[in-house]
């Protein structure tokens, strides 16, 4: 059975050009440290990650239902490193983390089969 969020189900299909993808600097990091984040609204995770030349960079993300902190060290994720910084709580974002939700909303992480090296570019 597929869920999908009260989100998904009103969601417009809105079509963006190959050069509207281009500007998004989906890339791939290897994290470094977790840390809690106990000021966060919701169960959240304080997340660096080395982007290799595009450098290290901390993200909020609210993993803690699948992931721990000692199992995340190491992993190589996928972040959109061009968005705008954003303040969360006594905290500056400098990535989104991608992922999934699961059947209840908690996130799932974007995953690589093989490791690629740190800051390439998803095409």
């Amino acid at each position: 059975m597929i869920y999908l969020s009260h989100f998904e189900l009103h969601m417009e299909h809105i079509e963006i050009t190959w050069p509207d993808f281009e500007k998004v600097e989906l890339r791939v990091g290897t994290i470094l440290e977790v840390l809690d984040f106990p000021q966060a609204r919701k169960p959240a995770y304080k997340v660096k990650a080395d982007f290799g030349a595009f450098g290290t960079k901390w993200t909020s993300a609210q993993i803690t239902k699948h992931y721990t902190k000692e199992e995340l060290v190491g992993r190589q994720i996928v972040g959109v490193i061009n968005f705008p910084k954003k303040q969360i709580a006594t905290f500056m974002s400098e990535f989104l983390l991608t992922g999934f939700p699961d059947e209840n909303g908690d996130i799932v992480l974007t995953s690589l089969g093989l490791n690629v090296p740190n800051g390439s570019k998803m095409t």
